[in-house]
Protein backbone atom coordinates (compact mmCIF):
# COMPACT_ATOMS: atom_id res chain seq x y z
CA UNK A 1 0.00 0.00 0.00
CA UNK A 2 1.50 3.03 -1.26
CA UNK A 3 1.46 6.47 1.37
CA UNK A 4 -0.36 10.10 0.43
CA UNK A 5 2.12 12.81 1.39
CA UNK A 6 -0.44 15.34 3.25
CA UNK A 7 -3.92 16.48 3.34
CA UNK A 8 -4.11 19.45 5.75
CA UNK A 9 -7.03 19.91 7.87
CA UNK A 10 -8.87 22.57 9.52
CA UNK A 11 -12.23 23.44 11.05
CA UNK A 12 -13.93 26.55 10.63
CA UNK A 13 -17.46 28.21 12.06
CA UNK A 14 -19.19 30.08 10.28
CA UNK A 15 -21.69 32.90 11.98
CA UNK A 16 -24.29 34.51 10.33
CA UNK A 17 -27.51 36.33 11.85
CA UNK A 18 -27.93 39.64 13.66
CA UNK A 19 -24.32 40.59 14.10
CA UNK A 20 -23.16 40.09 10.50
CA UNK A 21 -23.36 42.94 8.49
CA UNK A 22 -25.97 43.43 5.85
CA UNK A 23 -25.45 42.63 2.55
CA UNK A 24 -27.97 43.31 -0.60
CA UNK A 25 -29.66 46.02 -2.17
CA UNK A 26 -33.42 47.23 -1.90
CA UNK A 27 -35.55 50.52 -3.10
CA UNK A 28 -37.84 52.80 -1.17
CA UNK A 29 -39.83 55.94 -1.96
CA UNK A 30 -37.25 59.11 -2.28
CA UNK A 31 -36.60 60.56 0.65
CA UNK A 32 -38.25 57.90 3.12
CA UNK A 33 -35.53 55.08 3.98
CA UNK A 34 -36.21 51.50 3.50
CA UNK A 35 -36.60 49.44 6.62
CA UNK A 36 -36.11 45.83 5.71
CA UNK A 37 -37.11 43.82 8.46
CA UNK A 38 -35.12 40.43 9.71
CA UNK A 39 -35.67 38.36 12.17
CA UNK A 40 -32.25 39.02 14.55
CA UNK A 41 -31.53 35.72 14.84
CA UNK A 42 -28.24 34.11 14.88
CA UNK A 43 -27.01 31.44 13.78
CA UNK A 44 -24.10 29.06 12.34
CA UNK A 45 -22.89 26.46 10.80
CA UNK A 46 -19.40 24.08 11.05
CA UNK A 47 -17.51 23.06 8.37
CA UNK A 48 -13.95 21.44 7.72
CA UNK A 49 -11.99 20.58 5.22
CA UNK A 50 -9.06 18.54 3.91
CA UNK A 51 -6.91 19.71 1.00
CA UNK A 52 -4.24 18.08 -1.08
CA UNK A 53 -1.01 19.59 -3.21
CA UNK A 54 -2.21 17.56 -5.68
CA UNK A 55 -5.63 19.73 -5.76
CA UNK A 56 -8.39 17.66 -3.96
CA UNK A 57 -10.42 18.38 -1.37
CA UNK A 58 -12.93 17.00 0.66
CA UNK A 59 -15.40 18.29 3.42
CA UNK A 60 -18.07 18.08 6.04
CA UNK A 61 -20.29 20.93 6.95
CA UNK A 62 -22.04 20.03 10.57
CA UNK A 63 -24.12 21.97 12.69
CA UNK A 64 -23.32 20.20 16.29
CA UNK A 65 -20.05 21.69 18.07
CA UNK A 66 -16.77 20.10 16.68
CA UNK A 67 -15.48 17.65 19.03
CA UNK A 68 -13.77 14.25 18.88
CA UNK A 69 -17.10 12.46 17.83
CA UNK A 70 -17.10 15.35 14.78
CA UNK A 71 -13.20 14.41 13.86
CA UNK A 72 -13.64 10.93 14.19
CA UNK A 73 -16.65 11.10 12.09
CA UNK A 74 -14.37 12.75 9.64
CA UNK A 75 -11.41 10.78 9.61
CA UNK A 76 -13.89 7.93 8.86
CA UNK A 77 -14.87 9.80 6.01
CA UNK A 78 -11.86 10.85 4.78
CA UNK A 79 -10.10 7.32 5.13
CA UNK A 80 -12.79 5.86 3.16
CA UNK A 81 -11.66 7.88 0.27
CA UNK A 82 -8.72 6.35 -0.17
CA UNK A 83 -7.00 3.03 -0.70
CA UNK A 84 -3.83 4.03 0.98
CA UNK A 85 -2.34 5.49 4.22
CA UNK A 86 -2.92 9.39 4.43
CA UNK A 87 -0.62 11.83 6.28
CA UNK A 88 -2.67 14.87 8.11
CA UNK A 89 -1.04 17.93 9.20
CA UNK A 90 -3.47 19.37 11.98
CA UNK A 91 -3.18 22.27 14.36
CA UNK A 92 -3.64 21.57 17.94
CA UNK A 93 -7.15 22.08 18.58
CA UNK A 94 -8.41 19.89 21.01
CA UNK A 95 -10.47 17.57 19.49
CA UNK A 96 -7.44 16.71 17.46
CA UNK A 97 -5.55 14.97 20.63
CA UNK A 98 -8.09 14.15 22.29
CA UNK A 99 -8.45 10.18 23.69
CA UNK A 100 -11.03 9.01 21.23
CA UNK A 101 -9.13 10.59 18.46
CA UNK A 102 -5.65 8.26 19.37
CA UNK A 103 -8.19 5.49 20.19
CA UNK A 104 -9.99 5.94 16.24
CA UNK A 105 -5.95 6.14 15.14
CA UNK A 106 -4.80 3.40 16.96
CA UNK A 107 -7.42 1.17 15.24
CA UNK A 108 -6.71 2.59 12.17
CA UNK A 109 -2.77 2.98 11.92
CA UNK A 110 -2.54 1.99 8.38
CA UNK A 111 -4.95 4.75 7.14
CA UNK A 112 -4.48 7.64 8.59
CA UNK A 113 -1.22 9.55 10.57
CA UNK A 114 -1.78 12.66 12.38
CA UNK A 115 0.70 15.32 12.39
CA UNK A 116 0.49 18.17 14.21
CA UNK A 117 1.88 22.11 13.27
CA UNK A 118 2.97 24.38 16.06
CA UNK A 119 1.35 26.04 17.96
CA UNK A 120 -0.03 29.62 17.24
CA UNK A 121 0.71 29.20 13.72
CA UNK A 122 -1.91 29.22 11.13
CA UNK A 123 0.02 30.64 8.41
CA UNK A 124 1.92 26.87 8.12
CA UNK A 125 -1.84 25.44 7.44
CA UNK A 126 -2.78 25.89 3.70
CA UNK A 127 -6.42 24.79 4.45
CA UNK A 128 -6.55 27.98 6.41
CA UNK A 129 -6.68 29.94 3.06
CA UNK A 130 -9.90 27.73 2.16
CA UNK A 131 -11.40 29.41 5.18
CA UNK A 132 -10.48 32.79 4.04
CA UNK A 133 -12.15 31.91 0.41
CA UNK A 134 -14.89 30.84 1.81
CA UNK A 135 -15.14 34.30 4.42
CA UNK A 136 -14.63 36.40 1.02
CA UNK A 137 -17.16 34.57 -1.16
CA UNK A 138 -20.10 36.49 -1.99
CA UNK A 139 -23.00 34.60 -1.59
CA UNK A 140 -24.60 33.13 -4.88
CA UNK A 141 -28.12 33.56 -4.30
CA UNK A 142 -29.06 35.63 -1.52
CA UNK A 143 -28.42 35.75 2.04
CA UNK A 144 -29.50 32.52 4.04
CA UNK A 145 -32.22 33.17 6.30
CA UNK A 146 -32.08 29.97 8.27
CA UNK A 147 -28.86 27.45 9.30
CA UNK A 148 -30.39 24.91 6.84
CA UNK A 149 -29.93 28.00 4.08
CA UNK A 150 -26.10 28.71 5.31
CA UNK A 151 -25.46 25.22 5.26
CA UNK A 152 -26.17 24.58 1.64
CA UNK A 153 -24.42 28.21 0.96
CA UNK A 154 -21.30 26.57 2.51
CA UNK A 155 -21.52 23.05 1.12
CA UNK A 156 -22.40 24.96 -2.71
CA UNK A 157 -18.73 26.51 -2.07
CA UNK A 158 -17.10 23.53 -1.48
CA UNK A 159 -18.61 22.21 -4.14
CA UNK A 160 -17.89 24.66 -6.72
CA UNK A 161 -13.74 24.65 -5.44
CA UNK A 162 -13.65 20.91 -5.82
CA UNK A 163 -14.49 21.01 -9.59
CA UNK A 164 -11.29 23.95 -9.35
CA UNK A 165 -8.40 21.75 -8.49
CA UNK A 166 -5.83 24.83 -9.98
CA UNK A 167 -7.52 26.77 -6.59
CA UNK A 168 -7.21 23.90 -4.59
CA UNK A 169 -3.49 23.91 -5.64
CA UNK A 170 -3.09 27.50 -5.59
CA UNK A 171 -3.71 27.27 -1.35
CA UNK A 172 -0.62 25.42 -1.18
CA UNK A 173 1.52 28.04 -2.98
CA UNK A 174 2.53 30.41 -0.31
CA UNK A 175 5.85 30.93 1.18
CA UNK A 176 5.11 29.96 4.16
CA UNK A 177 3.53 26.40 3.17
CA UNK A 178 6.35 25.56 0.81
CA UNK A 179 7.28 22.38 3.30
CA UNK A 180 4.13 20.59 2.28
CA UNK A 181 5.59 20.49 -1.61
CA UNK A 182 8.84 18.85 -0.74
Amino acid sequence: MSEQALTCVDDYRHPQGQTASVTGRTWGEKGRTPIVRRTGNRFSVNAMSAISTKGRMHFMVFTETFDANVMCRFLDRLAGHFDHKVHLVLDGHSAHRSRKVRAWLADHPDRIELHFLPSYSPELNPDELVNADLKRSPPIHSRARDQAQLAAEIRRFFHRRQRQPHIIRGYSGGPHVRYILE
